[in-house]
C-alpha cells in the first residue's frame, strides 16, 4: 500500500470536489416554445424548423401558443413537415414533448372583451386544434402576452384545464400581472373556482432598462438564485418565442454557471416536477392584471367600439334565431354563425389592440378589424331580420309593431319606430295585448313614433296600430329658465344645464331617491365638462371657457332630447343628451369634429422616445381629454365590471406615468361610484373598452381622447371626428342591489322593433325567464338540443329557478368542453311551462342543455 499514497490522496480530493460541486449545482426549469400564427407571424418554413429542431434536440420541449388557423396553411404549404410535427405532437402524456398551452382562436387579451367572447375564443379554438391534432389534451393555460382576466379559473376548468401560468416574462409591452410570494398558488376566481397556477414570483422583478421583460425571461442566475433563496424548490422561467425566430432551444443547453435549466412543458412541470410543492390560496382581483394600452387614441377607440357592436349583435342574433327555431321551426343558421364568430374572434386578436397600425397600407390590423366586424355585422343583421320575419308571420289585416327583448330581464322601456308608408300619425294609437292604449309620442320629425313597450325576458310583445281618440298625458318637459339655463324634468330627474359654461350640467336631482343632489357643487370641475391638455397650445382647455348653444330636439311627453353645441380649442362638439319618462338612464352621445390633429395629453418631444424609457406619455390620463363627473358622494368607493366579474377597486387613484408602475384603470362596460356606506351611487356606462380616472381629490372621469406618442414611437393621430356614447345611472344601494349589471345588459342589447302587416301567432312570449340578478349569456343549438348559458352577475341568489316556455325531453348541465354533468329535474308550472332549480355561486356560469327542445 505504500506505493499508492499520492494516488489515494488524489482520489479523495476528486471525490470531495465532486460532492462539493454536486451540493452547489442547482436545477431549474424553463418553459420554451412558440407564440404567433398565420395572422400574427408564422413563416412557411416554421413547421419544418420546429420538427427538425425537436428531432435534433431530444431534450428540448416546447409549449405552443399558435393561432389554430395556422395549421391549414402549414398543411397546404409543407404537408411533410406538418405530418412530422403531428407525429411529434401525438404523445400527450406528462412526458410528451409538445403541449398546446393556448388554443384560443385569436389569442385575445381577454380582459378587454365580453365573457361570452372568451368562451367562444376557447370553444372555436379547441375545436379547430383538435381537427388537426385529434390527440390534443388541454391541460395548462399560458400566454406570451398578458392574456389574462380574473374569471379564467372557471372558464379554464370547464374546458378541462388543470393548470395555469400568470407569467409573461418576455412580452410585457402591454403589461404584466401582480407578483405573489411562493412558487405555486391556487388562483381563485370570483366564483370560487381555483386552478393550480405558477404566478409571477415576488422575486421576479421587472427588468431594468426594459419596458418589455421581467428577469425570468432567460432564467438568469439572478432570478434563479433569488427563487432558491425564497425557498422555491423548482423555480421556472419562460419565453414563448415569436414564430419565425431561428434560435431553436432559446437558452441553449440550459447550463449557466452552477445552474442547469431543464426544458419542460407546463403539463410536466405541474404534473411531475412541482406536484408536491406548497401552494397558497390567492383570490385574484381584476386589478391584479396590471395592463395598459394606448387608451383614448382614436384608432383604439374605433377598434374597441367596432368589437363591442359586433359582440352585442352576435349574441342578440343567436337568441332571436333560437326563438325562431323553437316557435317557427326556422332552421338553425350554424354556418352563418360560425362565420360571424370567426371574424369577431379575429378582431379581438391582441395585435389588433397593441399594434393597430402594423401592416401594409389598407391592410393594417385596424383595417382588418373594420373588414372583420363588417362581416360579422352583416351576417347578424341577416339572421335577425330572418328570425323576426318568421316570428311575425301570423295572418292579420291589421298592422302591428313587435318589440323583441334578448336579455334575461322583463323590460318596460321607450322604443321608436318609423311610421309605415301611407299611415298618418293623426289619431294613431298603439294597443297592447289586452287592447289597452299605451302612451306614445310623435317625434319632432313627424315620421317616427315613440312609445313605452313592456316586453318579457328573452321574448317579444306585439302592439296593434289603430286609429282612436287618445287623451293627452302629462310627462316630461324641457324649458329654458329666466337666467338662461335649461331645466330638463322627468318623473325621475330634475336636471339643470348651463349654456353659459359650455352646456355643463349644474344639477341632477333624483326626485324618487329622496331628492338627492348628485353633483358635487363645490368641485373645481363641472359635471359633463370636457377638459384636457392641448400641448401644442401650451395649456389645458375646457368647454366651460365658452358659451354653448342648446337646441331642443324632442320635448316630451315621453322623451326629451337636447343638443348642446359648443367649441373646445377651436373644435366643434355636440353633446346629445336624452332622458325618458320612467327611464333611469341619462344618455349622452358626444361628437367632436376635429380640425386637424391637435396634440392632447402629455407631450413626447420629437426625437426623445426610447423603447427602454419607462415613462410613456400615453400612461398619464390626467392630461388627456376627459369627461368629468364630480359626485356628491362622501368617502367614495369604486366598483367596475370585468368579464364574468365585478371588482371593488383598491386603488387610491388610477394614475401612473411609468411602465414599472402600471395600474389597472380599465373600464369594460361600466364603473360605479358609491358613498362609503353604499347608500347612493352613480354608474357610468361606456360603449367601448377604455380607461377611466378617479382619485381621492379627482372626480370620476371617462377617457375621451389622446393624441400623441404610443408604443414603439408610433404617433397616434386624430384622423377624423370622434363619436362616443356613454350613459349615467343614479341609484340607491350598491351596484348589485341597484341592478347595474342588468341595466348594462339592457343598454348593450337594446329592444328591437319591427312593423308588419300581421302579428306573431301568439301576441307575446318569453322563451326563458331567469331570476333577478341572472343574465342569459347565450342561447344556441347543437342539432335540436338547446344550450342556455346563465351568469349569476353577483346580484342573484345562489339557488334559483329557471323557466322555459318550450318542451324538452331532458335537461342536463354541461361543461364548456361538452362534458355532461348532472341531470336537472324538469317540472311543469301552473302555466304549463317547464321549470328547473339551479344552484350557481355568485359570478358563476352554468350551461343547461335541453334535449330535443321544441314548441309545446
Amino acid at each position: 500500500m505504500k506505493c499508492y499514497p499520492n494516488i489515494f490522496r488524489a482520489f479523495v480530493v476528486a471525490v470531495a470536489l465532486s460532492l462539493t460541486h454536486a451540493a452547489s449545482a442547482q436545477t431549474a426549469y424553463y418553459i420554451d416554445g412558440y407564440h404567433g400564427g398565420i395572422w400574427g407571424h408564422y413563416p412557411d418554413w416554421n413547421t419544418r424548423f420546429m420538427a427538425d429542431m425537436l428531432t435534433k434536440n431530444p431534450n428540448w420541449k416546447v409549449n405552443i401558443e399558435l393561432e389554430p388557423e395556422t395549421w391549414a396553411r402549414a398543411k397546404a404549404v409543407d404537408p411533410a413537415a406538418y405530418a412530422d410535427f403531428k407525429t411529434l405532437f401525438a404523445d400527450q402524456s406528462l412526458n410528451g414533448r409538445i403541449e398546446y398551452v393556448n388554443p384560443a382562436y385569436a389569442q385575445s387579451y381577454n380582459y378587454n372583451i365580453s365573457g361570452e367572447s372568451i368562451i367562444r375564443q376557447f370553444s372555436y379554438g379547441t375545436k379547430l386544434v383538435k381537427a388537426h391534432f385529434p390527440e390534443a389534451i388541454f391541460t395548462s393555460y399560458s400566454s406570451e402576452e398578458p392574456c389574462f382576466t380574473s374569471a379564467l379559473p372557471q372558464i379554464l376548468t370547464s374546458f378541462g384545464f388543470k393548470y395555469a401560468s400568470l407569467k409573461n416574462p418576455n412580452t410585457c409591452w402591454g403589461g404584466y400581472t401582480q407578483s405573489h410570494a411562493g412558487e405555486l398558488v391556487n388562483w381563485i376566481g370570483p366564483d370560487g373556482t381555483s386552478v393550480i397556477t405558477s404566478p409571477r414570483y415576488e422575486v421576479e422583478k421587472l427588468s431594468p432598462k426594459s419596458t418589455w421583460q421581467t428577469i425570468a425571461w432567460d432564467n438568469s442566475s439572478e432570478y434563479i438564485n433569488a427563487a432558491f433563496a425564497a425557498s422555491m424548490p423548482h423555480p421556472v422561467g419562460m419565453t414563448l418565442q415569436d414564430a419565425g425566430w431561428k434560435n431553436g432551444p432559446f437558452i441553449g443547453s440550459g447550463q449557466k454557471g452552477n445552474i442547469k435549466s431543464i426544458y419542460t412543458t407546463w403539463r410536466n412541470y405541474f404534473g411531475n416536477v412541482a406536484k408536491n410543492d406548497a401552494r397558497e390560496d390567492w383570490k385574484v382581483s381584476q386589478e391584479d392584471m396590471l395592463v395598459s394600452l394606448v387608451w383614448g387614441s382614436q384608432v383604439m377607440q374605433r377598434i374597441a367600439q367596432q368589437v363591442r357592436v359586433s359582440e352585442n349583435k352576435l349574441v342578440m342574433a343567436e337568441k332571436l334565431a333560437a326563438m325562431a327555431k323553437i316557435y317557427s321551426k326556422t332552421p338553425w343558421p350554424q354556418a352563418q354563425l360560425d362565420s360571424a364568430w370567426r371574424t369577431l374572434l379575429l378582431s379581438q386578436h391582441h395585435d389588433c389592440w397593441i399594434v393597430p397600425y402594423n401592416g401594409k397600407p389598407g391592410d393594417t390590423w385596424a383595417d382588418k378589424v373594420v373588414k372583420w366586424t363588417n362581416n360579422t355585422n352583416a351576417i347578424c343583421d341577416s339572421i335577425i331580420d330572418k328570425a323576426q320575419l318568421s316570428l311575425g308571420s301570423g295572418k292579420s289585416k291589421a298592422r302591428y309593431v313587435t318589440v323583441y327583448n334578448t336579455t334575461g330581464s322583463n323590460r318596460a322601456e321607450l322604443v321608436a319606430f318609423k311610421l309605415p308608408r301611407g299611415i298618418s300619425p293623426a289619431g294613431l294609437v298603439l294597443l297592447d295585448v289586452k287592447g289597452q292604449p299605451v302612451s306614445a309620442q310623435l317625434c319632432a320629425d313627424k315620421s317616427s313614433i315613440i312609445f313605452k313597450a313592456t316586453v318579457p325576458a328573452l321574448g317579444y310583445a306585439a302592439y296593434r296600430l289603430t286609429l282612436k281618440d287618445s287623451a293627452n298625458r302629462e310627462g316630461s318637459m324641457l324649458r329654458q329658465l329666466g337666467d338662461g339655463k335649461y331645466l330638463v324634468e322627468t318623473d325621475l330627474y330634475k336636471i339643470t344645464i348651463d349654456p353659459s359654461h359650455g352646456g355643463a350640467i349644474k344639477s341632477i336631482i333624483a326626485k324618487k331617491l329622496g331628492n338627492k343632489e348628485f353633483i358635487d357643487q363645490a368641485n373645481a370641475r363641472s359635471f359633463n365638462e370636457l377638459r384636457g391638455n392641448f400641448y401644442k397650445d401650451g395649456r389645458f382647455k375646457s368647454i366651460i371657457e365658452h358659451a354653448a348653444n342648446v337646441e331642443i330636439m324632442e320635448n316630451g311627453p315621453l322623451l326629451l332630447k337636447l343638443a348642446v353645441k359648443g367649441t373646445i380649442a377651436g373644435n366643434d362638439y355636440t353633446q346629445m343628451i336624452t332622458l325618458g319618462q320612467s327611464q333611469p338612464r341619462i344618455d349622452v352621445v358626444l361628437n367632436i369634429d376635429w380640425k386637424g390633429n391637435p396634440g392632447i395629453g402629455s407631450e413626447t418631444p420629437k426625437g426623445t422616445y426610447r423603447l427602454d424609457n419607462p415613462n410613456k406619455a400615453f400612461y398619464d390620463d390626467r392630461n388627456k381629454l376627459l369627461a368629468y363627473f364630480p359626485l356628491n358622494l362622501k368617502g367614495q368607493k369604486v366598483y367596475k365590471n370585468a368579464p364574468f366579474d365585478v371588482t371593488e377597486s383598491r386603488l387610491d387613484n388610477t394614475f401612473f406615468t411609468r411602465w414599472d408602475s402600471i395600474k389597472n384603470n380599465v373600464i369594460l362596460n361600466w364603473a360605479d361610484v358609491t358613498d362609503k356606506d353604499g347608500q347612493y351611487g352613480m354608474a357610468l356606462f361606456t360603449d367601448h373598452t377604455t380607461s377611466y380616472a378617479h382619485g381621492e381629490d379627482f372626480p370620476l372621469a371617462l377617457n375621451i381622447q389622446y393624441s400623441g406618442m404610443g408604443l414603439w414611437g408610433r404617433d397616434h393621430q386624430i384622423t377624423g371626428p370622434t363619436t362616443i356614447h356613454y350613459a349615467l345611472v343614479p341609484h340607491t344601494g350598491k351596484w348589485d342591489k341597484a341592478g347595474i349589471e342588468a341595466e348594462s345588459a339592457k343598454w348593450n342589447e337594446p329592444l328591437t322593433v319591427v312593423t308588419s302587416q300581421g302579428r306573431p301567432v301568439v301576441a307575446g312570449r318569453s322563451l326563458i325567464q331567469v331570476p333577478t340578478g341572472y343574465e342569459i349569456s347565450a342561447v344556441n343549438f347543437e342539432g335540436d338540443d338547446m344550450l342556455v348559458r346563465l351568469f349569476n352577475t353577483g346580484a342573484g341568489n345562489v339557488k334559483s329557478k329557471v323557466v322555459f316556455n318550450c318542451n324538452a325531453d331532458k335537461a342536463t348541465l354541461v361543461e364548456l368542453d361538452g362534458r355532461v354533468g348532472k341531470t336537472l329535474q324538469l317540472q311543469k308550472t301552473k302555466a304549463g311551462e317547464l321549470s328547473t332549480d339551479i344552484a350557481m355561486p355568485k359570478f358563476g356560469i352554468r350551461t343547461i342543455k335541453l334535449l330535443n327542445a321544441r314548441r309545446f
